[in-house]
């Protein structure tokens, strides 16, 4: 049987800008990785204090509205001193059996070029154990990762970092077993104001064409169902019939309804903006 090290030899890369609220509880639950950076942009709370009562290494990233974005300039610049690293938003903790999980793997070996992890979101004060579960590729050899370009730096409501595609990876990927918690103390405001930025986002490319499918890496289940979904007819009624009915979001009681309500009407969102951007194209 391998045996998991005390300290975990992967890099976590935490990207920040004003997240007091949400930094102690994230980079608490990374303590026992080696090297943990959080690379912040021009935060004007507490945030770098924080980092750096922790034993982070905090790192300025400033963008100049051009390619490469924030995770895709912190594979290409920071001082890393291992092979794999782990990318975090500030929202995001990782629970105690996700750390043991990377730190056997570390141990053994990984034997994949990047994971998929998949998240239980809290959501109105309680933890989704159902539904519509979000996949990230967020640990992999950094060596073998890149985040390509889109055509997106025309879109007003996009930001420094690069929108929510997976980054292409050259070798075999796989998917962790444990999952990581997306747990926003900011609130529902915050929410649908993040979601409402990544719907103008997914608009955009998608009345150009797409979102770069042959860039991005998924596994097969997971490409499967995106296609599915992509030519769903009445898309958000989809969506929100397969988080609350099919993936059993209704377990979940009156938080699992709101979730699943709340993702189709992301979905609605891209429909209806697509429309605004095209008003002859039917979009769902």
């Amino acid at each position: 049987m391998t045996t998991a090290p005390s300290t975990i030899p992967v890099s976590v890369v935490v990207m920040t800008k004003n997240e007091e609220s949400n930094l102690p509880k994230c980079l608490a639950s990374v303590s026992r990785f080696d090297e943990v950076f959080v690379v912040d942009s021009q935060s004007e709370d507490r945030t770098q204090e924080i980092a750096r009562s922790t034993g982070a290494t905090v790192v300025e990233f400033v963008w100049d509205g051009r390619y490469p974005k924030k995770k895709q300039w912190c594979l290409d610049n920071l001082p890393y001193a291992y092979e794999y690293v782990l990318f975090l938003d500030a929202d995001e903790e990782l629970t105690a059996a996700f750390v043991d999980e990377v730190a056997r793997l570390a141990a053994g070996g990984f034997d994949r070029a990047g994971y998929f992890v998949r998240y239980d979101y809290v959501f109105l004060g309680k933890r989704l154990r159902h539904g519509l579960r979000v996949h990230k590729l967020v640990l992999f050899d950094r060596n073998r990762a890149r985040y390509v370009a889109q055509d997106d730096l025309d879109v007003d409501t996009m930001w420094e970092v690069e929108g929510h595609y997976q980054p292409s990876i050259d070798g075999p990927v796989g998917a962790l077993r444990e999952r990581m918690v997306h747990h926003d103390e900011v609130g529902l405001y915050h929410y649908f104001e993040r979601h409402n930025r990544y719907s103008d986002w997914e608009a955009a490319l998608r009345s150009r064409g797409g979102l770069g499918r042959d860039s991005e890496t998924q596994t097969a289940g997971r490409s499967r169902l995106k296609r599915t979904f992509a030519k769903a007819p009445f898309r958000p009624l989809a969506i929100f019939v397969y988080s609350y009915v099919l993936a059993g979001g209704f377990l979940d009681g009156r938080a699992g309804f709101h979730y699943a309500v709340s993702r189709g009407f992301y979905y609605w969102q891209i429909g209806l903006k697509l429309q605004e951007r095209s008003p002859s194209r039917v979009s769902q």
